[in-house]
């Protein structure tokens, strides 16, 4: 799922999330919990100010984000890339 993402310059150069539009709704990016390049894309695990984890994929080639997987805070369901919608 696409999705908008606001970022700063990171460790050594590279962008990093520093917050995220979901349809109407901004979460802030409130720590970055993990990180790991793939083939042609960087991953980020952050956490949002709405106590919900996000993996957000990161293409290198063009300006684009995508919303690998979304975990909403404490029992919440996960939701993941081609699984369908995000409710929340």
């Amino acid at each position: 799922m696409r999705v908008d993402v606001a970022c700063r310059a990171g460790h050594g150069g590279c962008e990093e999330p520093q917050a995220l539009t979901l349809g109407e709704r901004r979460v802030r990016v409130t720590e970055i919990l993990d990180r790991w390049p793939g083939v042609d894309h960087l991953y980020f695990k952050v956490l949002g100010d709405d106590g919900a984890r996000y993996i957000l994929r990161r293409d290198l080639e063009i300006p684009a984000w995508e919303l690998e997987v979304y975990e909403a805070a404490e029992g919440s369901p996960v939701w993941a890339r081609g699984a369908g919608p995000l409710q929340g």
